[in-house]
């Protein structure tokens, strides 16, 4: 079986050799862009992993691969709209580079394409493949649709919290998971566990970049508090409001938009909240039972221990684990 890295060569190098047409060149050029800006493509190694893991051929599985990183990539360009996101991935969005109306009609051409790169599938497999990516791509735009909604209501639970990102970050790694599972001949029961595996983790995952925003290291790329000073419900802030008495619940709602307060000041006092009520702790543990749980699921398959190996060293990467 490949490594990790070498899945990751074998799939960039396919994907190098994907060419779209010259013209019109602000249609298909913002896609290059965004095609090439780098990214950890998670997708689709998770798929081209559990495809191998179960005896697959992974030539025939890249297709799939690829039109999964490419959905993922369309999706980014419609959310930098949404977000009014100038950058991404450490450089101009697509949506700062050429506009809005390029972004939108770009990233609906990249939709259209990652649909029709499932066409080159063994035809046997390819309705349980397009069923899963039709309801992955349905079950990300509902998520998406959520965590707009959140902006504007007043109150949100940890719950509706959990279930929007289990659709709009978890649904895509999941049943990127379960096309490789398909693809490589897994029964229905390992499908649906690798699905329930890869569902753990992208909620772990997400839960990780939470608490990173508000407690991680500047060397991740991106500022630290971003989400405090957006006012945004992330996983800290909901616990926090749901265990708060009742005047630091005013101050959480308020601090992040008190202007006459330096930004350093509002995320630090948003912080000391977070600190008197245990969150970053009750965070962790979420992690870890969500990433163990994953791991635990991986120990049920079918399929011998060292065909395991390489979907729990993606796991422990991705969360930056040894263990």
């Amino acid at each position: 079986m490949k490594t990790n890295e070498q899945t990751l060569s074998l799939f960039e190098n396919y994907l190098a050799q994907i060419q779209y047409p010259e013209e019109p060149q602000q249609l298909y050029n913002p896609i290059i862009y965004s095609m090439s800006g780098g990214g950890k493509r998670l997708r689709p190694v998770l798929l081209l992993l559990c495809c191998e893991a179960f005896g697959g051929n992974l030539t025939e599985a890249l297709p799939a691969a690829a039109a999964v990183e490419i959905f993922h990539n369309f999706t980014l360009l419609h959310d930098d709209i949404m977000d009014n996101s100038a950058v991404r991935r450490g450089k101009p969005s697509v949506y700062a580079k050429w506009g809005g109306n390029v972004a939108i009609l770009s990233g609906d051409a990249m939709m259209i394409d990652s649909f029709s790169r499932l066409s080159a599938l063994p035809q046997e497999k390819l309705p349980r493949i397009m069923e899963i990516f039709t309801r992955m791509a349905l079950q990300v735009c509902e998520g998406q649709q959520y965590d707009m909604d959140f902006e504007r209501m007043e109150r949100v639970s940890v719950v509706e919290y959990m279930r929007m990102i289990e659709l709009k970050t978890s649904a895509l790694l999941a049943g990127s998971a379960m096309i490789g599972a398909v693809m490589g001949g897994a029964s229905a029961d390992d499908c649906q566990k690798i699905y329930r595996y890869a569902l753990e983790l992208g909620l772990a995952f997400q839960l990780q970049d939470d608490l990173l925003d508000s407690y991680g290291d500047e060397e991740l790329g991106k500022p630290i508090g971003g989400d405090i000073l957006e006012g945004k419900k992330s996983c800290l802030m909901l616990n926090a409001l749901s265990r708060a008495d009742e005047a630091d619940r005013v101050l959480l709602r308020t601090l992040p938009f008190d202007e006459t307060l330096p930004a350093e000041e509002r995320i630090a006092r948003v912080k000391a909240i977070y600190d008197k009520y245990d969150v970053p702790h009750l965070i962790n543990q979420q992690i870890s039972t969500r990433f163990d749980r994953a791991l635990a699921i991986l120990d049920t398959l079918s399929i011998e221990s060292e065909r395991v190996e390489h979907l729990k060293v993606f796991a422990r990467s991705l969360m930056k684990r040894k263990k």
